[in-house]
């Protein structure tokens, strides 16, 4: 299932920006779709964006569409999610995650790093 560890979290005020970074090893990463995940206080985690193997498609939540960009490093094993315009209701709990090209379910999770946006 590999490690995938992030980092790039912190405080930030509204309208700032974030990048956070995704390192995997252990894993044939050309092989993954990547995906960011989310999980704000008391609530469910959700689906953030997706990147597929050649960074063909990328997928995005609506609530984060046209803010955050997400995009890969094959050659360095990275996984980026570039945050512009940050708002309050994007503070949670980041999570990487991957999942091998031709499966539904993502089975390799980091540990998660917390950002928080101030108003």
């Amino acid at each position: 299932q590999g490690r995938l560890v992030e980092s790039g979290g912190g405080l930030v005020q509204t309208g700032g920006s974030l990048r956070l970074s995704c390192a995997a090893s252990g894993l044939a990463f050309n092989s993954y779709t990547m995906g960011w995940f989310r999980q704000a206080p008391g609530r469910e985690r959700e689906f953030v964006a997706s990147i597929t193997r050649a960074s063909v498609t990328t997928n995005y939540a609506d609530s984060v569409k046209g803010r955050f960009t997400i995009s890969r490093d094959n050659a360095d094993k990275l996984v980026y999610l570039q945050m512009d315009s940050l708002i309050p209701e994007d503070t949670a709990v980041y999570y990487c995650a991957g999942r091998y090209y031709n499966r539904n379910d993502y089975d390799s999770w980091g540990q998660g790093t917390r950002v928080t946006v101030s108003s």
